[in-house]
């Protein structure tokens, strides 16, 4: 039996190591065990609770909350039918059903995640044209300002480019399109920010590549005559007249009687210059 004599004498050392089993650091390790197997205990009773539902009782109570306009609450209960029922006709629904919701909800990121999920599980399903609609339709409406970065106005642009070239015949196709003119609008609009804040500080150069990029990759914006006359500005203040003038004869062929294009002609008319017609710059060919 010397083995069970030792284990005591072991116990006991230890005890009066760290101020025996009645002194404090010992009451206060006695609390905190006390307090991490309580923790224990309440954790697995939580899991204990858990009670399977009826597939109808869970989507009906689902509809409910998107009635009520819970959407945040509906989701959550969409997504608990395919956590417990994944393999019913009902879970399908409900996956889509809670990309909707979560939009709903304005938590864009949960939506995409949810059409995306759906879309990657069921990608012959009827309802895919739609679960690219409600990635598109999340990612623009997290369109900012032209002041901030527009990382989302060109994921927006994308997942919107996307569903047009997927699904051209779908009833999203044409709201789609609306709003890839409006996403390109909004980027031209960050790259016009941008060429005026260079043309303030006499930049000229990176004002004038910014404007291009606005009249070649932005064309059918709304933002293309101011655009080209800020290029006659730009031109005219490096001295390069005969680009000034074209851009100016471009701006008023193509926008007569657009205020843009008086602007550019006063600008000519102060230096004694007219618009150049002659097609011998890229401004020319391009349109």
């Amino acid at each position: 039996m010397p083995a069970m004599t030792s284990r005591p004498k072991v116990a006991e050392a230890s005890g009066a190591r760290w101020g025996g089993p009645g002194g404090a650091i010992g009451r206060a390790l006695a609390v905190i065990l006390v307090l991490l197997l309580g923790a224990c205990a309440s954790s697995a009773t939580d899991e204990d609770t858990f009670v399977e539902r009826s597939v109808e009782e869970l989507y009906n109570e689902a509809q409910d909350q998107m009635a009520a306009g819970r959407f945040r609450a509906a989701a959550v209960a969409f997504e608990e039918v395919d956590r417990q029922h994944p393999y019913s006709q009902w879970a399908v629904r409900a996956q889509m059903m809670a990309a909707y919701a979560y939009y709903m909800a304005n938590q864009y990121d949960e939506a995409v995640a949810a059409a995306e999920r759906f879309i990657e599980l069921h990608p012959g399903h009827p309802d895919v044209p739609y679960a690219y609609y409600v990635v598109a339709v999340s990612q623009y409406e997290q369109i900012s300002d032209v002041g901030r970065d527009q990382e989302a106005t060109r994921k927006a642009l994308d997942a919107l480019t996307e569903l047009v070239r997927r699904f051209p015949d779908s009833p999203y196709a044409r709201d789609a399109q609306l709003k890839i003119d409006l996403a390109r609008d909004h980027l031209a609009g960050k790259e016009m920010e941008i060429g005026r804040f260079y043309l303030k500080r006499q930049a000229y150069v990176a004002a004038i590549n910014r404007f291009r990029t606005v009249v070649e990759t932005y064309q059918t914006t709304t933002h293309v005559p101011e655009a080209l006359h800020r290029l006659v500005e730009a031109y005219l203040a490096l001295g390069v007249r005969e680009e000034a003038q074209r851009a100016a004869a471009v701006l008023g062929y193509n926008y007569p009687g657009n205020v843009w294009y008086e602007r550019s002609y006063a600008l000519l008319e102060e230096q004694q210059l007219e618009p150049l017609t002659a097609q011998k710059s890229w401004v020319s060919r391009l349109f």
